[in-house]
């Protein structure tokens, strides 16, 4: 008997499983990384018609980006021109220009005040009139008035934010008479406003197709591997087991498509600024025309990884209930 279980003894210490080097949560994401990689090179064609997708879809709405946030550049510059201005029919002393200057800058929204003599007033007149200065000989600087030009914060410059500005500033003993094209400004501001709204709806709309899109692009890739995953679940393998992996894949598939699109929207930019000069009027490298700044870029690449992610998770739903 006692040498039955000399014998056996050894056997049964044998049986018993040794800790696994790459056991733990981080074995086990290195080995859904692993396999993610190997499920991308044994499905180049799928893959590459996913990542496709996405590359095409982001540029799409990479390209809608770049042309509105340049829009929105070229509004905020005519934006400027929104200015209040205070006329005065003498010239102001050292004293007064300073006082006024700083009751109206401690109104909320100015940003800047300028003062404009009788002098400036004549010579801005003649350079409007240029090439027809003779029209002004004679005309002396004082029939002129002295003004405050008030330029407004980005802010303050649409038609209920100017009002309540003028409404104060008339209120400063001194100042009587203001104009600031009350038409021109609620005009401006219509069409900032149907921009701001074109362009949310163009991005609502662009934003839908590309999930849509995505979503069945990668659902036919989850598709042509419906059996592997059948054995999957045959075999015993838990669910997140079988979905870690084409978790991954989705969010490598969406990182580089954002990746490729962005690298395609420089190449056209940088073309379309070589180019342009020939057949546009302007020329735009000079125009203030400027590249989606980093926030945008990294917005891209984190909605190419959300696509991707959400694409797969969507799509594993009809092959592993979750």
């Amino acid at each position: 008997m006692n040498r039955w279980k000399k014998k056996t003894s050894p056997v049964i210490q044998s049986n018993k499983r040794a800790p696994l080097a790459g056991e733990g949560f981080g074995g086990r994401l290195g080995y859904f990384v692993r396999r993610a990689l190997i499920n991308l090179r044994q499905n180049i064609f799928v893959n590459v018609v996913t990542i496709g997708t996405i590359t095409l879809a982001l540029l799409i709405v990479a390209l809608f980006l770049l042309v509105f946030v340049n829009l929105e550049n070229a509004v905020g510059n005519w934006s400027e021109r929104v200015q209040v201005t205070v006329y005065f029919d003498r010239e102001l002393a050292p004293q007064e220009q300073a006082a006024l200057r700083a009751k109206i800058i401690s109104i909320p929204g100015a940003n800047r005040v300028n003062y404009v003599s009788r002098d400036e007033a004549l010579r801005r007149f003649k350079g409007r009139l240029r090439g027809q200065e003779t029209l002004l000989e004679g005309v002396r600087p004082e029939v002129l008035p002295t003004s405050f030009e008030i330029a407004l914060k980005r802010s303050s410059r649409d038609t209920q934010e100017v009002e309540a500005f003028v409404s104060v500033l008339k209120r400063i003993p001194g100042i009587s008479e203001v104009q600031y094209g009350e038409e021109w400004v609620k005009r401006f501001n219509t069409f900032l406003n149907f921009m701001r709204l074109l362009g949310a709806l163009l991005g609502s709309f662009l934003l839908i197709a590309v999930v849509f899109i995505v979503s069945n692009t990668i659902k036919l890739t989850i598709y042509a591997r419906r059996d592997e995953l059948e054995v999957m679940a045959l075999v015993g393998a838990t669910r997140f087991f079988i979905k870690a992996p084409f978790l991954i894949e989705g969010i490598i598939q969406g990182c580089v498509g954002s990746l490729i699109a962005i690298g395609l929207l420089l190449g056209l930019y940088e073309v379309f600024l070589q180019n342009a000069g020939s057949f546009l009027t302007f020329n735009p490298a000079t125009s203030g025309l400027s590249f989606l700044p980093l926030e945008y870029v990294g917005g891209i690449v984190i909605t190419g990884v959300a696509l991707g992610f959400i694409g797969s998770l969507t799509s594993l739903k009809r092959f592993v209930n979750v």
